[in-house]
């Protein structure tokens, strides 16, 4: 889940830098797919394995889910600061916890409860300070944080059914039917939209892909092994992550209530990680 974090992280800071250079989101979504389905696709051939695999109802479902996570990630990624759109990003594992409870019978912990109650309290710190500071302050925009929170739901059903998969189907299988759906998909939306990439946007696509199949492979990984509501949550680290790269690359100071709400999900994650040990 660490290395997951890293790759996700890097690949988020190269979504916003080639999102500055007008490159659509389904344009970026599309050359992810590309590169991460010809990676996928020799990685199952270096397994010598079928990459259709034995449950393809699920399959499709979770690139399905799985692209509309993605989308909504983008979309956010593009107008929200990197940090709040990473934290905000990273409120699933409390819909992975509610998910897992219905469909894998997952039970959950006191110390998840608590970790969703801590992570409610620093979303409203971070989105709309004014409903507990009466003082005037700056909220995020609110179709932006709507995309976020949408796509931590449906990224919460695709780890459910990863973790579902996992049991049966090979880490490269799972990983190869997300641009196998995606790819379509999204060229087939983007129509006329296409905007040919420069030099410097070409070589940021292809990182995103490259830095979106090593997220992929360590997140598919680890929910091999581990309860989804737990996996999911060692993934905070990217928060620190991205606060370091958009501070470093695109010179984004997050305000006080983002590091104030970003806290209080931060330290919901740890009690839900730490609590058992």
């Amino acid at each position: 889940m660490l290395l997951s974090a890293f790759g996700f992280s890097l690949m988020a800071a190269c979504v916003k830098a080639v999102s500055q250079y007008d490159i659509p989101v389904l344009e970026i979504v599309a050359a992810r797919a590309i590169v991460s389905l010809v990676i996928s696709y020799l990685d199952v051939k270096r397994k010598r394995i079928s990459i259709w695999g034995e449950n393809k109802t699920l399959l499709i479902a979770r690139g399905a889910a799985g692209f509309v996570a993605l989308l909504c990630g983008y979309f956010a990624m593009t107008a929200l600061p990197l940090a709040e759109a990473t934290m905000l990003k990273h409120l699933s594992p409390i819909f992975t916890a509610l998910m897992a409870l219905l469909f894998l019978k997952e039970q959950i912990q006191r110390s998840t409860m608590l970790c969703i109650v801590l992570s409610i309290i620093g979303l409203v710190i971070m989105v709309k300070p004014d409903l507990i500071f009466s003082s005037t302050v700056n909220e995020l925009p609110l179709i932006s944080v709507v995309a976020a929170l949408f796509g931590s739901l449906v990224a919460a059903v695709a780890y459910v059914i990863v973790r579902r998969l996992s049991q049966v189907e090979d880490s490269s299988v799972i990983i190869f039917y997300f641009p196998l759906i995606a790819l379509p998909i999204s060229v087939a939306l983007l129509g006329d939209n296409f905007v040919m990439p420069g030099f410097e946007a070409l070589i940021l696509l292809l990182l995103v892909g490259i830095f979106t199949q090593i997220g992929q492979v360590g997140l598919t990984k680890a929910l091999q092994y581990e309860e989804a509501g737990k996996a999911t949550a060692y993934s905070y680290v990217q928060v620190l992550f991205a606060l370091i790269l958009g501070w470093a690359l695109f010179s984004e100071i997050p305000t006080f209530w983002t590091l104030a709400g970003g806290g209080f999900i931060i330290s919901g994650a740890l009690i839900n990680v730490l609590w058992k040990r």
